[in-house]
């Protein structure tokens, strides 16, 4: 039906919807955050933001760290607007096709 949210296929992937559900109640997480959490490898994080990222819903940044000795850079995980939006009507339409 017109104007009711639809299920989004890039969100849709588990790992996707995951990292999203991360990322959705706070402004930023890092990479090596989201990994961890999720128990994921480095390269299957990567291919996953690369997905949300080419579709709008993820950007990184990088900074410096006062912490490390090295030239290392943190990158953090943000969600756009545009991802808030996808999420947020993913879930949605997950909550109409499941309630009575």
């Amino acid at each position: 039906m017109a104007g009711e949210p639809q299920p989004d296929e890039i969100v849709h992937n588990l790992v996707r919807l995951r990292i999203c559900g991360l990322l959705r109640p706070v402004d930023a997480l890092t990479f090596s955050t989201l990994g961890e959490t999720l128990g994921l490898s480095r390269p299957t994080l990567s291919k996953h933001l690369r997905v949300l990222t080419d579709a709008g819903y993820t950007t990184t940044t990088r900074s410096s760290s006062d912490e490390r000795d090295d030239r290392r850079q943190i990158v953090w995980v943000r969600l756009t607007g545009a991802g808030r939006r996808a999420f947020d009507g993913h879930v949605a339409a997950l909550q109409r096709i499941t309630s009575p």
